[in-house]
């Protein structure tokens, strides 16, 4: 083998902190392993590789309905690692309107962004996040009126947010550091934070928690390319950890938006959240997760996700770094 493939979503993750840094590529060079970013490939290279992940040699960092939607089709993927990372998931309204809480959703038209392609995750995410709300004020999805409205090519979340400037809607979700600009640009305001709900299971979504998977032959064939690749992901986040300077930078990279955008969308903890594990809380949300897109007619057959799981990657991997920093020389006084 002597190429690997990475790819993520535009958000939070420690494989866009070590791409940045040049981390993966400094792994695998001495073994004469290129190592290239999906997002960087031509066209014909790329093809939807990122949603389906027919790749053998990909490593996905991303959000979690295309990666449910890729196994539940029949892609022979394996969920290696997990994270959660809080990006300012929100129902937005026009300004001048208050919601007293997600129960002031009851009734309301909520937008449904619709875009052509093979799996919606937008249309997905604005489902759970509603749902989320909802449920939190001890009601359902049944109990407001979605209203569908054609997603914008043009940006992230302009279909939505021109459908509840035009009146057509009464709230849309967003998320993530674009969706502060995209707010600000259109007038719209805050009137549900997800992030302040204190439930966790009412801020599952595509993101939350979000899975590192790869594929079955490539775990089979090189695992210790494997347990490598996740080692670079580990030490990545533990470096990110005490750096909100450069972390914001690579965000503001990672994510195309400006600074604002950033500092609105991610708290100044974030560093300490990029940690990857695959415990039984992250599991049990991300089992809560496949449930619903299951029920919401997204995945065209059940994923086990207890059965998807392959620990030991992540566990080859952490006894990697221990043994590298092990044979460390130690300095004195």
């Amino acid at each position: 083998m002597d190429r690997l493939w990475f790819t993520r979503c535009p958000v939070p993750t420690a494989t866009g902190i070590a791409a940045d840094r040049g981390r993966l590529a400094e792994e695998f060079a001495p073994d004469g392993i290129t190592v290239r970013s999906l997002q960087e490939a031509s066209a014909a290279e790329a093809a939807d590789h990122h949603f389906t992940h027919a790749l053998d040699g990909l490593f996905r960092e991303g959000g979690n309905v295309p990666a449910l939607w890729a196994r539940s089709g029949g892609e022979q993927t394996r969920l290696i690692g997990l994270t959660w990372i809080e990006e300012r998931q929100s129902v937005l309204v026009r300004a001048g309107r208050d919601l007293s809480g997600p129960a002031a959703l009851r009734g309301l038209r909520l937008a449904v962004p619709v875009h052509p392609v093979g799996i919606d995750f937008w249309r997905a995410m604005a489902l759970a996040g509603f749902a989320g709300a909802l449920a939190s004020a001890g009601l359902t999805l049944a109990d407001a009126e979605l209203t569908e409205v054609p997603g914008s090519p043009v940006g992230q979340w302009e279909g939505e947010l021109t459908a509840l400037r035009e009146g057509r809607v009464d709230a849309v979700y967003v998320k993530g550091a674009l969706a502060v600009e995209a707010a600000e640009r259109f007038g719209a305001v805050v009137a549900i934070d997800l992030d302040a709900l204190p439930d966790r299971r009412h801020r599952v979504n595509n993101g939350t928690p979000r899975p590192i998977t790869v594929h079955q032959r490539l775990l089979e064939q090189r695992p210790d390319l494997v347990a490598r690749f996740l080692a670079v992901l580990i030490e990545s986040a533990e470096w990110a950890r005490d750096r909100p300077a450069e972390l914001a930078r690579i965000l503001s990279a990672e994510t195309g938006a400006g600074a604002s955008g950033v500092a609105g969308a991610y708290r100044p903890e974030i560093g300490h959240s990029l940690q990857i594990d695959l415990s039984d809380e992250r599991l049990d949300l991300l089992a809560q997760q496949e449930r619903f897109l299951s029920a919401q007619g997204f995945l065209p057959a059940p994923v086990d996700v207890r059965s998807w799981v392959d620990p030991a990657p992540l566990a080859r991997a952490r006894a990697l770094l221990d043994s590298r920093r092990s044979s460390l020389p130690r300095h004195g006084n």
